[in-house]
């Protein structure tokens, strides 16, 4: 066993750019884990950054100077977050607000229909089961009853760090936008000589990543606008919320759909029931499901991602846990990312001792 390791770190490590590539990635992690919530804001400011650079290198195509292109894009950015912040968010505030207001009744209403499937299917379910289904669901209500206390009354230190990254974030990001040069030099300067590798593989990721991350925003828009318009058009109720719900389920690939399904369904059951306009609704969303999987993904990610989908749920279970919400944004970069390791690692074929031969090759010999 102890051959087998040492084999294999003399096959893997011995190379000193991969050892370089291998420190530097076990640093960015680390500073991530260990100091993700201290260093919110700048690394919030760096993606968001990123993400504006390929429209800032576009205008730059077109013998514009770096800063008139950079305020090119940062002032549409700058009223676009101050029309979320103060025209959208609040919209949805007031819907959330109102639907937890009419929880009580719609839980009054699904009580009344619980207690009829004993009378209406008394083989499959009992009067029992059905008190066991009506406790957990008071239970979990209390629940979500209690964090929502808990989450108003920190409400005031949270509105407070909300105002500093309001303030912070944008500074960030004009200055990294702008001095995007300056920070690149000062970061080599203080990287290894020995990076080639390390920088052939961001190459090739730099494009793929990019691509990804601006095509995923663009998706929860589209999806997220076309799915409160239908709904809206339908007459279904918290259109806006369930919109946005929508919008940012493709997140999540696989799950995201299957997850929002519910509350759609909910919605629409409480607001007209068992009927024709309840199945119109449900059919809506199963069309804007798939014409998203089958025409708006291949559209925007040209380039497939070449991942199984048992590695990108796995992807999403480890960085999800790892970061939360970003980590599940970026699993399917980051697990491109793990696979291009694994393909372009160097690998000291020299250091690798000679097995021995089977019995029978040496009787042949």
């Amino acid at each position: 066993m102890a051959q087998v390791i040492v084999r294999w770190f003399r096959r893997y490590f011995t190379d000193q750019e991969g050892v370089i590539l291998a420190l530097l990635l076990v640093a960015g992690f680390a500073i991530v884990i260990f100091m993700g919530e201290m260093l919110a804001p700048l690394l919030a400011s760096l993606v968001i950054a990123y993400l504006l650079e390929g429209l800032v290198s576009v205008i730059q195509r077109r013998n514009i100077a770096r800063l008139p292109s950079v305020l090119m894009v940062f002032m549409p950015f700058c009223a676009l977050l101050l029309l979320m912040i103060f025209g959208l968010m609040p919209l949805l505030f007031g819907q959330l607000t109102q639907l937890l207001q009419e929880l009580p009744t719609m839980i009054a209403k699904g009580q009344q229909s619980l207690l009829q499937l004993p009378v209406n299917y008394p083989n499959f379910i009992s009067e029992v089961q059905v008190g066991e289904l009506m406790t957990t669901i008071r239970s979990a209500v209390t629940d979500a009853g209690q964090h929502v206390v808990s989450f108003s009354l920190a409400s005031i230190s949270g509105l407070f760090i909300l105002i500093i990254y309001l303030i912070l974030v944008p500074v960030l990001v004009f200055l990294f936008l702008k001095d995007k040069h300056v920070f690149l030099d000062w970061v080599s300067d203080y990287m290894p000589r020995e990076r080639a590798l390390a920088i052939e593989i961001w190459e090739e990721m730099d494009q793929q990543i990019g691509n990804y991350v601006r095509g995923k925003f663009l998706e929860i828009i589209i999806v997220g606008v076309v799915t409160f318009i239908v709904f809206a058009l339908m007459g279904l109720q918290y259109a806006m919320l369930l919109g946005a719900l929508v919008g940012l389920s493709v997140v999540v690939p696989y799950i995201g759909a299957a997850a929002v399904t519910f509350p759609v369904a909910i919605i629409a059951y409480f607001q007209w029931g068992w009927s024709a306009d309840f199945a119109y609704v449900m059919a809506a969303y199963g069309i804007i499901q798939a014409l998203d999987g089958n025409l708006l993904v291949p559209w925007l990610f040209s380039e497939a991602v070449n991942l199984h989908p048992v590695a990108i749920i796995t992807a999403v279970l480890v960085f999800g846990g790892l970061w939360g919400f970003w980590g599940v944004f970026f699993a399917i970069p980051l697990a491109t990312l793990v696979k291009a390791l694994m393909n372009s690692w160097p690998r000291s074929e020299e250091h690798i001792e000679a097995e021995p031969a089977p019995d029978s090759q040496r009787e042949a010999a």
